[in-house]
């Protein structure tokens, strides 16, 4: 197999990365050739394995690395993109095909029943704040028609909005939080699979 033909099944193997994952992948080996030298090729592919080995290797590779990224300097598309790159860290695990399908199935749905869980938190967040607005509002009228119930209400309305911020803040730290841990197990586990493949 020639150099081209091996990194043309490189990119058909990794083409289910994030585009950003898959960019900087086929980056990588294609410094790997060039620090290899010219006439090396045949020596360089001998070293990174077989194509399925070498796309295995480095999607578990980025899966271990994204585990170790800090929580602060990941973004909400970064964050997805490390957890579809870890479920990818499970087919390419030294596992038999069936476990690897299960568990990636199982850590779907809880990413699933997760996410809706945030997001329904995030949409009742948002109604209460808008009641409140609403609510301060209608306060507001009342001040001039009933002082005393005006009062109330706009007090009322304010600790709504007060509570649903904070619900707000609240579940986009859950939401991170959720993410961050989950994209670590999927690095600890590729890199348990890892070990367990050189062992």
């Amino acid at each position: 197999m020639t150099k081209t033909e091996y990194m043309e099944s490189l990119s058909k193997r990794l083409k289910s990365l994030p585009k950003e994952s898959y960019e900087e992948a086929m980056e990588y080996f294609e410094e790997y050739f060039a620090e290899a030298g010219e006439g090396n090729d045949q020596e360089a592919i001998e070293n990174l394995g077989t194509v399925t080995e070498a796309a295995n290797q480095i999607i578990t590779d980025m899966a271990i690395e994204n585990a170790a990224v800090p929580e602060k300097q990941k973004s909400v598309k970064k964050g997805i993109s490390a957890v579809w790159i870890g479920i990818l860290a499970i087919f390419a695990a030294p596992i038999a095909l069936p476990v690897a399908f299960t568990i990636a199935i199982l850590a779907l749905c809880v990413v699933f029943v997760v996410g809706v869980l945030i997001f329904s938190l995030l949409i009742s967040a948002v109604a209460v704040v808008f009641a409140g607005i609403v609510g301060v509002f209608g306060g507001i009228w009342l001040i001039f028609n009933d002082p005393a119930c005006g009062l109330a209400t706009l007090g009322s309305a304010l600790l709504s909005v007060g509570i649903g911020i904070l619900l707000c803040w609240g579940t986009v730290l859950v939401g991170r939080w959720t993410v961050r841990g989950t994209v670590k197990c999927f690095g600890r586990w590729a890199g348990r699979g890892k070990k367990h493949g050189k062992a």
